[in-house]
């Protein structure tokens, strides 16, 4: 084997490998739930029947509104779209040249005008295309109050695993809410979260199974010039 064919070769498995490297990244985010803070201990006031540092809610709902509180997001995504185009254009030339005369003579030569003539063209581009996408996903996830903004609008985060039989399944949702949007079951659209950032995917014997090999990969990638 020459040293040039050995050269080539190594390019090209190169070029596998890395193509084989280039999955769909899923936003990774540390997902563990934060500890409330602890209230500072505050002695009782002598004679006083609910203490500061209590729980104690007279004038609050239920709602989530601190850090470590949890909420119920509904998953009500979907999402459609479509874009049709279509070009036509047309252009035709024409141009004609008389043969001219000198002294009331035509200049010809054998019978035949010498500068007679016409000269046409016509070009036409007719091109459409159309292109559509639709998505969806349904299903509830409780998650975690991570911050309260300066603003008052509250970071929420939080994950759901399902094991299945041949694999696991999980949901990971981020974002920013506002408190007015929750609703008096502590549940939130998913609508309405800001700077949302929602994954859902899997691990495991079926997800490895629907996932292209290096060599697929390569072949579908820009690095193939073909």
């Amino acid at each position: 084997m020459t040293c040039h064919r050995k050269i080539t070769l190594l390019c090209i498995a190169l070029a596998s490998l890395s193509a084989g490297c280039s999955t769909v990244k899923v936003f990774e985010e540390s997902y563990d739930p934060p500890w409330p803070a602890e209230a500072a201990y505050t002695a009782p006031t002598s004679g006083a029947i609910y203490a500061s540092n209590s729980d104690t809610r007279l004038f609050e709902d239920r709602k989530a509104a601190r850090v470590g509180d949890i909420l119920t997001v509904r998953l009500r995504e979907q999402t459609n779209a479509s874009k049709n185009s279509q070009t036509s254009t047309s252009k035709a030339t024409e141009a004609s040249l008389t043969n001219p005369t000198i002294l009331g003579r035509p200049i010809t030569k054998g019978g035949n005008a010498l500068f007679d003539g016409a000269l046409s063209g016509d070009s036409s581009f007719d091109g459409a295309g159309s292109s559509s996408q639709s998505n969806s996903l349904l299903g509830d996830i409780t998650v975690t109050v991570v911050q309260r903004l300066p603003n008052g609008n509250l970071r929420i985060r939080g994950e759901k695993w399902v094991t299945l039989n041949q694999g696991r399944e999980f949901i990971r949702l981020a974002g920013i809410i506002r408190p007015d949007d929750i609703e008096p079951d502590n549940s939130l659209q998913s609508y309405r979260i800001a700077d949302a950032q929602i994954a859902y995917s899997s691990k495991g014997v079926l997800a490895a199974a629907n996932r292209m090999g290096p060599v697929a990969r390569f072949f579908n990638s820009i690095l193939h010039p073909y």
